[in-house]
């Protein structure tokens, strides 16, 4: 299911980022470790009571600019709002109401976006209760006084958030499968797409309630439909490096967030880069399905090594994806397009296989008769059982006497036993450790 997004906005220096970093605690899993995962937070899962949300920040709007930086920032901001499912609108409570917040609020009310209007730097509410009526005035709805630093008044702003999610996130009742494709600017996204719209003589409609980033497609290949979710057309009119790579990781994010699994396409001529690997690390991330789709293999010179060396950069470069499947195809020739559906199909089964606890308990058996669980000072790792607890990724969960000695390395072990009896090619698998006392 795809979780609510929502975008903190405001003009700069009215602390969205302290907001978002206090928010998000030290809940940053997403820049731990995982190669390839943006370093520069502008997204984070945050939890409030049970309610799970993405979180994205944004440059500060500076809405009249002739800066070109500026500019950039407006138009990542504009973007977030239009992917956003609620808008949290940050103000200055110290500074009061500028002008620059009239014309961001005029912005929201022509979204027609749900926003949580919220005035930052109330440090005592007592002696600042006056500060804030000023900002009815902004007449977007009743402004909720917090303080960011001294963490106040955030319980009240999250309650109001989570209240205006929707019911139901429309792509719950929808059953077809959803693809992603995503990858950085002209590496022929689109040119996949219309090719298979074109060739295939495929049912095209459209899909009301879709940005204007996000197009969603319906492709029928074979009798069964899908959807593919294009985010194609990054506007190439900013040459600031950062802001593109900004941009295309924000709309990844979201095409990401309600996709089962993605399509990573690759300009063949250039290699693999670091932007592909930090869009991989997204989607393994999430735990969506994972293909790998080299693109314009017709303008590779080959030999009969082409293939396997080019195999093995991807996979040294992917290091962190190694169950990703890789396909090379021509968007411009139709070499090898419908490949691209027999291996997403074997993805899509992977994805959302179940396996029945009595046989994962036999391979785990084994799998501790061959290679003994570790042990320190003296006590041994139990593995008691394990069971499979959801699909989309497949997750499971292992019960042992002790989390301390389940080093990463043995669960390392265990996973690679169950894909070397089940296969689960193209998808994540996800271990949770529990620990059980011993009787």
């Amino acid at each position: 299911m795809a979780k609510p997004i929502v975008a903190i906005v405001g003009r700069p220096n009215v602390g969205k980022s302290t907001l978002f970093n206090m928010m998000v605690g030290e809940r940053i899993s997403i820049v731990k470790d995982t190669p390839g995962v943006t370093r520069d937070r502008i997204y984070a899962d945050v939890t409030w009571l049970n309610h799970s949300f993405t979180l994205m920040d944004t440059g500060g709007i500076e809405p009249e600019t002739n800066d070109l930086m500026l500019k950039h920032m407006r138009e990542q901001a504009e973007m977030a709002i239009e992917m956003a499912d609620v808008v949290l609108f940050l103000t200055d409570g110290k500074t009061g109401l500028v002008d620059a917040d009239y014309q961001v609020a005029d912005m929201l009310r022509k979204s027609h976006k749900k926003v949580v209007l919220v005035v930052n730097k109330i440090d005592n509410f007592e002696k600042q209760s006056m500060d804030v009526y000023e900002f009815y005035n902004l007449g977007i709805g009743e402004p909720f006084p917090i303080s960011s630093i001294g963490k106040i008044g955030v319980g009240e702003m999250l309650d109001e958030i989570v209240h205006l999610f929707p019911e139901d996130l429309e792509e719950e009742e929808d059953e077809r499968p959803r693809v992603a494709i995503v990858g950085k600017p002209n590496v022929g996204k689109s040119s996949i797409i219309n090719k298979l719209l074109g060739e295939n003589r495929v049912i095209v409609s459209d899909i009301a309630g879709t940005t204007r980033d996000a197009v969603d497609t319906a492709v029928t290949w074979e009798g069964k439909e899908y959807v593919f979710i294009d985010t194609a057309g990054l506007r190439r009119k900013n040459k600031i490096k950062e802001e593109i790579e900004r941009y295309s990781i924000l709309r990844t994010v979201s095409a990401v967030e309600r996709a089962d699994v993605v399509m990573l396409v690759i300009d063949a001529t250039e290699g693999i880069t670091e932007q592909d690997a930090k869009i991989a690390g997204i989607a393994h991330d999430r735990g969506r399905g994972m293909i790998i789709v080299v693109n314009k293999w017709d303008a590779v010179e080959k030999d009969n090594n082409s293939v396997k060396k080019y195999t093995n950069d991807i996979r040294k470069v992917l290091s962190f994806l190694p169950y990703a499947e890789i396909v090379f195809v021509s968007a411009k020739t139709g070499q090898r397009l419908p490949k691209l559906f027999d291996t997403l199909e074997v993805v899509i089964q992977n994805h959302s296989l179940r396996i029945a606890t009595g046989v994962l308990n036999d391979i785990l058996a084994e799998a501790v008769a061959m290679q003994q669980p570790p042990s320190d000072k003296g006590r041994r790792l139990k593995i008691y059982y394990m069971t499979q607890v959801s699909v989309k990724p497949p997750t499971f969960v292992i019960f042992v006497n002790s989390k301390k000695l389940m080093h990463f390395s043995y669960t390392r072990y265990l996973e690679n036993k169950i894909r070397e009896a089940f296969g689960f090619s193209g998808t994540p698998l996800k271990f949770f450790v529990r620990e059980r006392k011993e009787n």
